[in-house]
């Protein structure tokens, strides 16, 4: 079969043109990209919370101030120290990996010292949306705390409007929940415990 000099042009003009029509065409972003972005754009900013949900009525939290700062950003890493009244202990630390976005709770003594439970936490098994990111008990979490094997945390995260931590124990009624008011910021808390500047040592 022969091919006409017009058709062999047309052909040719077509592929010559593929690679400008695929780099005009946008991938779309994953939900883990969505929600790691706007989390970053909270960097440097502090909201208050409170606790929305806590079926163990813990007397730590009831009743008391609550802030979160988005202290650190840093590439792979974002920081968030999350204060209970005086109490300057705890930093949720999110990490960026390949797979998806890690999440581990850093406990530290008044001296920086790290708690004998510190660290635990879990990954995400999959994209989720820009708006919630789930993370399951890992590992090493089960090694710390055995009755943890069934956490579910969880962080809803809707710009200008709240950030939630959230935490399920599965098999259980445990719940946990505290809402902080992203409309409103507040100014940013003392250092907390074991930093020295920006940095947590």
């Amino acid at each position: 079969m022969k091919t006409s000099f017009k058709t062999l042009s047309s052909i040719l003009i077509i592929i010559a043109a593929l690679p400008f029509i695929s780099a005009g065409q946008t991938k779309p972003i994953s939900g883990t990209d969505a929600f790691w972005n706007d989390l970053k754009t909270l960097c440097g900013k502090a909201f208050a919370g409170t606790v929305a949900a806590d079926t163990t009525d813990d007397p730590r939290f009831k009743g008391k101030p609550m802030v979160m700062h988005v202290r650190v950003c840093e590439k792979d890493r974002i920081r968030i120290p999350f204060f209970v009244g005086d109490d300057r202990s705890r930093t949720w630390v999110l990490t960026r990996t390949k797979a998806g976005i890690l999440l581990k709770h850093d406990h530290r003594h008044e001296d920086g010292k790290p708690d004998a439970v510190t660290m635990y936490g879990g990954a995400t098994s999959n994209s989720g949306s820009a708006t919630r990111q789930h993370f399951a008990a890992d590992e090493e979490t089960v090694r710390l705390i055995p009755a943890a094997a069934g956490n579910m945390w969880w962080i809803d995260l809707v710009k200008g409007e709240h950030f939630s931590y959230n935490l399920r124990r599965m098999g259980t009624d445990r719940l946990f929940t505290v809402k902080f008011d992203l409309s409103k910021e507040v100014v940013a808390p003392a250092a907390p415990w074991g930093w020295r500047g920006p940095e947590l040592h």
